[in-house]
């Protein structure tokens, strides 16, 4: 069976956290490193927003500010995504790997099929939603807002027909990067506080619907589920859902000097954060 990289690295900074993403990607196509899967956790808890938002038009800063959280741009797509009571994963992986199909849809559903294992680990009914038609992109969706990364694909994963997870998917230097949240628990209102809407009415509106179609995995699980119990049962999911086996290891100290200079240099500007 081939051999991936497994990482779990302590809570990091936000601008660290998307540095490491990509200093894993930049090692990947480099040829220094293998197919990676991470897990990680934020320090403080963040709010991401997507790479094609613009930040002081859809957040409210002021509000990211009080509340003591972490602000960062990501560099995959999606809206905004409260980073706090959740498992992150992300899969770093060549486009040309023999498991890859070559279309974004169908290698997101590939990936995906490691989350759907985890979830199955925790022994949710989880499964994975074609969403072919226009009515069953408008079931899942959430306009105006979301706690999950847009899906960049026509599935779904849903435990008792609401969504469990939110991924996105960058590809860079022929190397794909997909990653996401995994949501132990959520504070739906504090998400909605830091994001800008026409009216309190709008906002509440918003906040209904997102509560009708996202859901986390305490809110579904039989037994409170703790974030140890979330990381064995997803590097269990991962790694039957790939087909691999994950060799636990560490960052190498090139991929940790590169994430510290690509914090230093994109991830915690005022450029990057705000360019938009």
């Amino acid at each position: 069976m081939e051999q991936w990289r497994f990482i779990l690295t302590p809570p990091m900074s936000p601008e660290m956290n998307m540095a490491v993403d990509e200093a894993i990607l930049i090692s990947h196509s480099e040829g220094k490193v293998p197919p990676t899967v991470r897990f990680y956790t934020w320090d403080p808890a963040t709010l991401s927003i997507g790479y094609f938002q613009k930040a002081a038009k859809e957040i409210d800063l002021d509000a990211v500010k009080g509340s003591g959280l972490g602000f960062v741009r990501r560099p995959t797509g999606g809206r905004a995504v409260l980073h706090d009571k959740e498992l992150t994963y992300s899969v770093i992986v060549s486009e040309s790997h023999p498991k890859m199909p070559s279309g974004v849809t169908e290698a997101y559903k590939v990936i995906s099929l490691g989350l759907l294992h985890g979830f199955q680990e925790l022994g949710l009914q989880a499964e994975m939603v074609s969403l072919a038609s226009e009515e069953e992109k408008e079931k899942y969706s959430s306009p105006g807002s979301s706690a999950c990364f847009d899906s960049p694909s026509w599935y779904e994963l849903v435990v008792e027909g609401k969504k469990v997870a939110g991924s996105a998917q960058t590809r860079q230097k022929g190397v794909i990067l997909q990653h996401g949240s995994i949501l132990l628990d959520m504070d739906v209102e504090l998400l909605f506080s830091l994001l800008h809407f026409p009216s309190d009415r709008v906002k509440q509106r918003m906040m209904d619907s997102f509560r009708q179609k996202a859901v986390t995995i305490n809110e579904v699980s039989p037994h409170p589920v703790s974030l140890s119990e979330a990381v064995d049962a997803f590097y269990r999911g991962f790694a039957s859902g790939l087909g691999v086996s994950l060799e636990k290891q560490e960052l190498t100290p090139d991929e940790t000097a590169l994430a510290e200079e690509l914090a230093r240099t994109r991830y915690g500007t005022d450029e990057w954060k705000f360019r938009r």
